[in-house]
């Protein structure tokens, strides 16, 4: 992309015409920041100008009048803002720099202005409303899409008085404005720490991927020596290997401090101010808690189901995480000396030992068999034995960083699908972490045509060195396997209203594609299709394959509770009835207490750098990923009953579940699939719990 302004008068916005690119692709490489502020001040006029016409429409209001020309109309409603936005807002995660970022702190007041502009349009809601309580026979995804609209305008405020709108809207652009900085702050912070080693004594028990790919770093930065960062790729493998206990407490305590220091980059007020700013909202509309508003639009329903999940969690897997701890800490005492005291820098450098010592395996022996190519061949390959689809390399589809490669995706049939792009390692401008996001929805138009979607999926993986190619651990395959069953549900999405349509469905059951595919990690006949080494060529050994399965669950109820402690304290923010006014790092200890099995340190925090529930849309619905953990397991267990590359199995969760996108209720489409609703079972046996019945404990 052309971060500078075109000065070439010939120069044409290009999101104003149409793109003349492969499939409609973004012309990134066309696109300056200037054409952003354009696209979006024009979007919002032409957005004004369609509702307008809406609302002056002399006829009565009826679902095609009225609701459906906001959503499915190609040439109107949402279209050219729906454009830009989705291009800048994609690429203030995957590629920004301070441009960007200064042109978001302009643009996002506008938006959100514009958005509570619509929302608490007193003449548009009373079309709107007409249309809901008086329409034609509608199908079933029509009625789900009216109800939607209705339901999204009385939750962004319709109902409200002129005086309560006026407060609505002051509260969502501080938290929209706040999330924004919040997220900026983590992502400065991030970048701005390296530790710079020259002293190679230093680099003890490093595996020689993490040497080279520091050495590398260094290079990068005019450095000698190598160079450490906070990415996971860089992050993970010292905090597992690196001998230097105290180097490990200093990386650590950078990652585990971000945002808490005494700088502009201080995120502990913007959270606190946060939670206060979405409880009001929430009780602004009617609500007891943000969290009671949240979850009438989940699966859960209610905070108690929450709870009792995450209290079934604790139940059964907290006696075999105290176990697992115990065990870890005699371990290390029986290397270190009986003295040794354990701290939480030393939990990944011992559990490795410990694995390693159990089962003969570590991440760095599977490191050469997994190299970044042929797990793109052996992901994509799953897929085609799954679902008979095919991906193709297409060079022609302009990307936005030469890191990203482009795909085109065909069914079964040869029809063409759906663009796929994948953005696979770390860079200055790009958030940490992995998510799958569209640069186009699916939907069905006025013609008949059905368009279909541009699909991205963002990792942080293992980069090449100059020495190696791109060689991945185990549970970085499972990270691409995850954003690519989100890719999944957005490839297949077959809905006629691009609102319902892929990932538009409740957060606790959008998880469920996504973490489904991971169960293939840890399947030999997956991973010999694909887990070569990358210098001879070998398949990896069958020894090594039994210990990777018998070693899936160490460490597993550990993990378990580890989640559950962050959906405790997302729950414990959005569920306060008064303002916030706690010290953050002593309320988070205590929120989470009942999920914790090792000490915590006072003078650290997650709630600063939690971006899921803060800025990132899981406010109140971390528990989702626990949620869709219990479904993926059930779901599975039918793959593995029927077979785990069983055609028919596939086509009808593809079927089912993922072409529905939310034209239904969840559970009526899961139960579509299984045949049932889903139990706790199937995730305990998979992680190998036995867990005692209430009346025995």
């Amino acid at each position: 992309m052309d971060e500078n302004n075109n000065e070439n008068t010939q120069h044409k916005n290009p999101f104003f015409e149409p793109y003349g690119t492969p499939h409609d692709t973004v012309p990134f490489d066309r696109i300056t920041i200037a054409d952003f502020e354009e696209a979006f001040i024009e979007g919002i006029r032409r957005d004004n100008e369609q509702i307008e016409k809406t609302i002056n429409n002399p006829e009565a209001p009826t679902f095609d009048n009225t609701i459906i020309n906001k959503d499915d109309d190609s040439e109107g409603y949402y279209d050219l803002l729906s454009r830009v936005s989705t291009v800048f807002f994609n690429l203030l995660s995957a590629e920004t720099n301070d441009e960007m970022d200064a042109l978001a702190q302009k643009i996002q007041p506008m938006l959100t202005q514009h958005a509570n502009d619509v929302r608490l349009n007193p003449r548009l809601f009373e079309r709107i409303r007409k249309v809901y309580r008086k329409h034609r026979k509608l199908t079933p995804e029509e009625k789900r899409l009216l109800d939607d609209c209705h339901d999204s305008f009385v939750r962004s405020g319709a109902l409200l008085d002129d005086e309560g709108k006026e407060r609505l809207r002051k509260l969502t652009e501080e938290a929209s404005m706040l999330s924004l900085q919040f997220s900026q702050n983590l992502l400065k912070e991030n970048k701005a720490f390296q530790l710079h080693i020259t002293d190679s004594s230093q680099l003890a028990g490093l595996p020689e991927t993490a040497v080279e790919a520091a050495a590398a770093e260094a290079a990068q930065e005019g450095k000698e020596g190598w160079v450490f960062t906070l990415d996971y790729p860089s992050y993970s493998p010292f905090m597992t290997y690196a001998d230097n206990r105290e180097l490990r407490r200093q990386m650590y305590m950078a990652k585990n401090t971000e945002c808490m220091h005494d700088n502009p980059e201080n995120n502990i007020d913007i959270c606190k101010r946060l939670v206060n700013l979405r409880r009001e909202t929430a009780q602004l509309l009617g609500y007891r808690t943000y969290a009671d508003y949240v979850l009438k639009r989940r699966m859960a329903g209610k905070r108690k189901n929450v709870y009792k999940l995450l209290g079934d969690l604790i139940y059964a897997y907290k006696p075999t995480a105290v176990e697992e701890i115990k065990k870890l800490t005699l371990y290390a005492k029986k290397l270190e000396g009986i003295r040794f005291k354990p701290e939480p820098w030393d939990l990944s450098y011992y559990s490795h030992k410990l694995k390693l010592h159990t089962y003969h395996v570590d991440a760095e022996m599977l490191r050469p068999y997994l190299e970044l190519g042929n797990v793109i061949k052996g992901v994509f390959g799953l897929a085609t034995r799954l679902y008979g689809i095919t991906f193709k390399e297409n060079p022609a589809i302009p990307t936005y960083h030469p890191d990203v490669k482009a795909y085109e995706v065909f069914d079964a049939d040869g029809a063409y699908l759906a663009v796929l792009y994948a953005d696979f390692f770390p860079r200055k401008g790009k958030q940490g972490g992995a998510w799958m996001t569209q640069y186009q929805g699916q939907w069905i138009d006025r013609k008949g045509e059905n368009v279909r979607p541009h699909v991205s999926i963002v990792m942080n993986l293992t980069k090449p060195t100059p020495e190696k190619p791109a060689l991945l651990t185990l549970g970085e395959v499972e990270t691409f396997l995850h954003e690519f069953g989100h890719a999944l549900h957005g490839i297949f999405a077959n809905t006629r209203f691009e609102s319902l349509s892929g990932t538009n469905v409740w957060w606790d059951f959008v998880e469920l594609p996504s973490q489904f595919m991971e169960n293939y990690a840890v399947e030999k006949d997956f991973l010999s299709t694909f887990a070569f080494h990358y210098k001879t060529g070998e398949p990896l050994p069958d020894k090594l394959i039994r210990a990777i399965v018998k070693s899936r669950n160490f460490m597993a109820a550990y993990s378990c509770l580890r989640q559950v402690s962050f959906g405790l304290l997302d729950m414990a923010y959005y569920t306060k009835r008064e303002p916030f006014a706690e010290d953050i790092v002593a309320f988070e200890k205590k929120a989470w207490a009942k999920a914790q099995v090792t000490p915590q340190l006072p003078d650290t925090c997650m709630t600063v750098q939690f971006s899921h529930i803060m800025a990132g849309g899981y406010a109140a619905g971390y528990y989702s990923y626990k949620w869709a953990e219990v479904l993926d397991a059930d779901a599975f267990s039918v793959f593995k009953k029927e077979g785990i590359f069983n055609r028919e199995t596939a086509n009808r969760f593809r079927r089912e579940v993922l072409s529905k996108g939310g034209t239904e209720h969840p559970m009526t489409l899961y139960k579509r699939f299984r045949g049932g609703e889903p139990t706790i079972k199937a995730l305990l046996r998979r992680n190998g719990i036995r867990q005692k019945t209430k009346k025995q404990a």
